[in-house]
């Protein structure tokens, strides 16, 4: 049975100085609970990655690592996004050689008392545990309805993704060691990860109200996710566009035959609206083609760079 697992918990940090050195606080004081109770090895650390903050997120990130041994940080050059952030902090894990990687976000909207259940399916046996959100209450109706839809979305494509999956989740140390194995730069953690194959247990959570501050994913961010998602877990996209153009000249033949029937019967006037119509239609399903298509080409381009994700500019340890 293990016991006295040595974890690493990683919480990405983006302009989050309204809240952060109060979740600080809740956070260290939990994890200070979990290592008196024998949960977590006494080696175990907070790991803090400070995504190229503006504010004084480093600054209070800092004065805590000053002030509890058991805090640890890393700062990005500059702020590469959510999912490479996440990806640093597991490296860095990687790298110190833990038991084990939790991961979950700064503000503390996902329920921080779910992480003893997190490490009993670990004990279990899962190599990952994905956490679950047990309700979309704090959702508006637009988000519930895209997040449901993308999910859905996702899966017809054959995306392996859990519906309502978050990146709060736990990792043993061989399936973070397959996780780093991976080289690519378009990062979809929620699709990579179940691809990996280990035993997986679900684990559920609440999701509360942010403390204060608004939210950093913005509606811009969450479409750029979707859109790596997409592209990164399947091809299928680009053969719906050669299905779309197999019909699309079906049509075009079997509108070559009307007008040539029109014109064996002497009706030569052809009509203004449908003319219009096609032509619309045409070049907008041609636009289209050709930008998705590029949306392929152009995130192939990246890859083949090889460029690092990141650059770490310091580190507290």
């Amino acid at each position: 049975m293990k016991k006295d697992i040595k974890l690493y918990l990683v919480l990405p940090v983006y302009n989050e100085e309204e809240i952060l050195e109060l979740n600080i606080k809740i956070i260290q004081k939990f994890f200070a609970d979990l290592v008196r109770e024998g949960e977590i090895d006494a080696d175990s650390r907070i790991l803090l990655v400070d995504d190229g903050s503006t504010d004084r997120s480093w600054e209070i990130i800092s004065k805590a690592h000053t002030d509890h041994p058991m805090i640890e940080a890393v700062r990005l050059s500059r702020n590469e996004g959510h999912q490479t952030a996440l990806y640093a902090g597991m490296r860095e894990a990687y790298l110190s050689k833990t038991e084990t990687v939790i991961t979950m976000d700064a503000d503390l909207q996902q329920d921080i008392h779910a992480i003893p259940r997190f490490l009993q399916a670990y004990r279990d046996g899962a190599d990952i545990v994905s956490g679950i959100r047990s309700s979309r209450k704090t959702d508006g109706l637009l988000k519930r309805g895209s997040a449901s839809i993308f999910y859905r979305c996702m899966q017809l494509l054959g995306c392996e993704i859990l519906p309502d999956s978050a990146d709060y989740r736990l990792l043993s140390s061989r399936a973070l060691a397959s996780l780093m194995q991976f080289e690519e730069r378009d990062l979809f953690l929620r699709g990579l990860i179940p691809s990996l194959g280990f035993r997986t247990a679900l684990v559920e959570f609440e999701v509360s109200e942010r403390a204060g501050g608004k939210s950093k994913y913005t509606l811009s961010k969450m479409i750029k996710l979707g859109m790596s998602g997409i592209t990164s877990f399947s091809i299928r996209p680009i053969r719906l566009i050669f299905l779309l153009g197999f019909l699309v000249l079906l049509a075009s033949g079997g509108m070559m035959i009307h007008i040539l029937w029109d014109y064996l019967h002497g009706n030569t006037v052809s009509g203004w609206s449908s003319i219009l119509a096609s032509i619309w239609l045409l070049g907008g399903i041609g636009i289209f083609s050709i930008g998705l298509v590029g949306e392929y080409v152009g995130r192939a381009y990246m890859e083949a760079k090889k460029r690092p994700l990141y650059f770490v500019e310091e580190r507290l340890e």
